[in-house]
């Protein structure tokens, strides 16, 4: 076994194994049925899961690597991403060069759509997709673990409760890392903190950074970083698809002082960023960091200023601020009207009026907060204020 085994993406030789037991398996052409037929599942699932295992057994049977498969998917993602959004635009894609290796640092939204963003902008511009860090919080079903890690997935396993256990994981990652980027040269997508940003406010764990320097203690921390090219990326989102959930989560935590997630709230969440409505979807890479930063808390407060310069600011993010009772009138945020047409902030309006209507009133400060912080946060940078 290698020493990375137990949590490294599915290698080519391995493909048309997993391939051939995720399309025998109940649990996940249950999913694709109720997906594709959610009308028809329940009465006819019995009948359209053969059908289904057929067609992706016949248009599956010639994959052999995972380059092939990521082509054969990306229709599918492209037709999704078409589907639920204005449009994906991208920014600073320039700064990679085939033949490097990076380890994209980005803020995070939405679990399975930020890294999937990040992929169509990379795949688009002709470069090799990175290898993705998912929460073994969210492979609970063994389908779910072979269809990510199959997909250039590795897993972070952040369910562990011992400290030993969890130092020793953290350990491996970090070695895993290190060696995806400088021995592989293949770049690495990870979030810049566990969970998402449910109140629009991104910031970087610095544990998350110390952890890349784990397994080269004895090297000086700055140098590590800048081996890795640690580059930030801001991902923006017009429309939230899941804000509703998150406003209603952010109420129940201020309120009661926790939340226990209920039975497939992930599957859900996950489902809904899918193929929620999204709006304009804006990717910014952004350059690598080179300052000589020996402390992870200066790392992540640099990293924090490019990922939140570099977050793409629309009409309702304006229109949010304006309405939020924390706003800072020194910042000298300018009003909606003055950085956007008439017709572009007349459609932003109707879209977020019905998005208020929707929130339970005591609930709406919670909505308003998740599209007022990044205004807040990229106007103090540029006023030189602390964040």
């Amino acid at each position: 076994m290698g020493e990375f085994d137990a949590i490294r993406p599915y290698s080519d030789a391995e493909v048309p194994a997993v391939l051939s037991r995720l399309l025998a398996d109940d649990m996940f052409l249950d999913v694709l049925t109720q997906f594709r037929f959610p009308k028809l599942a329940k009465a006819f699932g019995w009948l359209l899961k053969p059908l289904i295992a057929h067609r992706l057994r016949k248009e599956f049977k010639d994959v052999t690597c995972v380059s092939t498969l990521q082509d054969k998917v990306e229709l599918y993602v492209d037709h999704s991403i078409e589907q639920a959004t204005d449009g994906v635009t991208y920014t600073g894609v320039e700064h990679l060069k085939n033949g490097s290796a990076y380890l994209l640092l980005a803020n995070h939204r939405d679990i399975v759509m930020d890294p999937a963003f990040v992929n169509y902008a990379v795949y688009h511009a002709g470069l090799p997709t990175p290898r993705i860090a998912i929460g073994d919080n969210l492979l609970q079903k063994p389908f779910v673990s072979d269809l990510m890690r199959l997909n250039k997935s590795f897993i972070v396993h952040r369910s562990l409760t011992g400290r030993r256990e969890r130092l020793a994981a953290y350990q491996l990652l970090s070695a895993y890392i290190n060696h995806s980027i400088r021995n592989d040269c293949q770049s690495i997508w990870i979030a810049q903190a566990e969970g998402r940003a449910k109140d629009g406010d991104d910031r970087t764990d610095s544990a998350i950074l110390k952890m890349f320097h784990m397994s080269r203690k004895d090297e000086p921390f700055a140098d590590v970083i800048r081996s890795l090219n640690l580059t930030p990326v801001s991902i923006s989102y017009e429309y939230d698809p899941c804000d509703q959930a998150k406003a209603r989560e952010l109420y129940i935590r201020s309120t009661t002082g926790t939340y226990e997630k209920a039975k497939g709230e992930d599957d859900q969440s996950i489902g809904l960023g899918i193929t929620g409505y999204k709006g304009r979807v804006h990717v910014h890479f952004g350059t690598p960091i080179t300052e000589n930063l020996d402390d992870s808390k200066q790392l992540a407060t640099e990293v924090d200023k490019h990922i939140l310069t570099g977050y793409r600011l629309f009409p309702v993010h304006y229109l949010a601020y304006a309405m939020w009772n924390e706003r800072e009138p020194e910042l000298n945020v300018p009003e909606a009207d003055l950085l956007f047409t008439g017709a572009e902030l007349a459609v932003a309006k109707v879209e977020w009026q019905r998005r208020i209507e929707l929130c339970p009133q005591e609930q709406r400060p919670y909505l308003i907060v998740q599209y007022a912080n990044p205004v807040r946060n990229q106007y103090r940078i540029k006023a030189g204020l602390p964040l």
